[in-house]
């Protein structure tokens, strides 16, 4: 009995990393072939958009076309899905964006925008990387969905102070938590969020070794990011973080969110508050030395914050929901019906 059950157990793992696996290649087929029949790319610019050899590109070509996803237009029920990525990509400037589908346009987006950055995490991560990360339920979401992995020379550094007290969503929680899945090295920052002056920030820092930390930051390969909205309601509040009477201060001061407590409008300018200068966070000039720039984050609350990080962080890599990803682009004009501005 218990080696029969073994053997099923084995075979669910199998049939779902099989799964996984058709996705991928599926996704990728049809982000080939709308580059190639819908934009009307090469197939050498297509290519190095997808990263990978020409020869790979013509056996998807044609693998698309034997499976009759390739008539007038791409039959698949993916081909929204790219249709959005690709009009992220081209209006924000992006490597790359991940467009996450929700069963109902009402839905909370978390979980999904969740999964499909756990998902890219599993592959962006390799040995010898150097990555920052920050926090909140959205990226405490990912960890289900990592795969483990043993990496060598692999570092996490979190980003921002936060151990004060126990909370259901700690940034030292997530970064520590981050890099045992890869077996790697975690670095934290062993403050609170936010300090009472900047006279305490300036002594913690530089009386009680954090230098180290924060200079380990000039030398991320990746940072993986989301932003907060000032609703009372977000994860920031929620969790004590930070006062009503601190929030509302904000928001009258143009504060449409928050990325690593660092507070912002919906330009992506810093607010003229004197909180920003008390948090214990890595600054944002630090975070835009890295080459990979993730920022993952969705839902209606955070509309204006996202668009806001877009110029405050320039993420080269947006993973949001299909509904978030409908609102930034119409509200930069975009004409969704023909895919461009």
């Amino acid at each position: 009995m218990k080696r029969r059950r073994n053997r099923t157990e084995n075979g669910q793992a199998g049939e779902a990393e099989q799964s996984v696996s058709e996705s991928k290649s599926d996704r990728l087929r049809i982000r080939a072939a709308w580059m190639y029949f819908v934009e009307q790319m090469t197939q050498n610019e297509i290519a190095d958009v997808l990263g990978v050899g020409r020869v790979t590109i013509v056996r998807m070509l044609a693998d698309a076309r034997a499976r009759n996803e390739v008539k007038i237009s791409i039959e698949s029920e993916l081909s929204e899905i790219v249709r959005l990525e690709r009009a992220l990509e081209r209006t924000f400037g992006l490597q790359q964006a991940l467009v996450a589908p929700l069963s109902d346009p009402n839905a909370d987006p978390i979980p999904a925008i969740s999964a499909r950055t756990g998902s890219f995490m599993s592959e962006a991560m390799k040995s010898g990387m150097r990555v920052g990360v920050g926090w909140g339920r959205t990226l405490f979401g990912t960890l289900p969905f990592i795969s483990a992995k043993s990496l060598s020379d692999f570092r996490v550094i979190s980003l921002l102070g936060g151990i004060g007290a126990a909370r259901r969503f700690n940034p030292a929680e997530f970064a520590w938590r981050f890099a045992q899945i890869f077996q790697g090295e975690g670095y934290l920052i062993p403050t609170p969020a936010v300090v009472d002056s900047i006279e305490t920030k300036v002594a913690l820092v530089e009386r009680c070794g954090l230098n180290e930390i924060f200079e380990m930051a000039d030398a991320l390969d990746a940072v993986l990011l989301s932003v907060g909205g000032v609703a009372s309601e977000t994860t920031f509040y929620r969790d004590g973080f930070l006062t009503e009477k601190e929030r509302e201060a904000l928001v009258s001061h143009g504060a449409v969110g928050d990325l690593l407590f660092h507070f912002f409008d919906r330009n992506g300018d810093l607010v003229d508050h004197p909180i920003n200068s008390r948090v214990m966070s890595v600054d944002v000039d630090r975070l835009r030395k890295a080459p990979i720039r993730i920022l993952t984050s969705g839902g209606r609350e955070k509309d204006d914050a996202m668009l806001g990080a877009m110029n405050l962080v320039q993420p080269t890599i947006l993973i949001t929901d299909e509904e978030s990803a409908r609102r930034m682009l119409e509200a930069h004009g975009v004409d969704l019906n023909l895919g461009g501005r």
